[in-house]
């Protein structure tokens, strides 16, 4: 079940893990009609959640999506180890550092990093 939770202020919609794969943008339509309703401005995205080509950047599928939350002007967090996805994609690791380093996309380990980031 998806949760909201109130951190430095801000609420943070966490979609749950075992809900449907996210596999496009229009897999995200009901996380963003949750997250207008409550005042959200964060969408937390687990690992699990994703499907597994959401990482190879070639399948474009991680833009798409990305790019529908940021038409709505949301902040997404994909949450969780994405380290052996990212081992075999240089790619790959130069899209995680240089999402980290901007407020749009982070890719974080656990909600206690998230927690750490949103506090600063």
């Amino acid at each position: 079940m998806d949760r909201f939770d109130e951190i430095a202020g801000e609420t943070v919609l966490f979609a749950a893990a075992d809900g449907s794969p996210i596999a496009g943008p229009t897999d995200v339509a009901d996380l963003i009609g949750e997250a207008f309703s409550r005042e959200a401005r964060t969408i937390v995205l687990p690992v699990a959640r994703l499907d597994p080509r959401f990482l190879v950047l070639s399948s474009r599928i991680a833009g798409e999506v990305i790019q529908k939350f940021t038409n709505y002007g949301f902040r997404v967090v994909i949450l969780g180890d994405v380290s052996t996805a990212a081992a075999g994609s240089e790619p790959l690791q130069a899209f995680i550092r240089e999402s980290n380093r901007g407020e749009g996309l982070w890719f974080l380990d656990d909600e206690a990093g998230l927690r750490a980031r949103l506090e600063r």
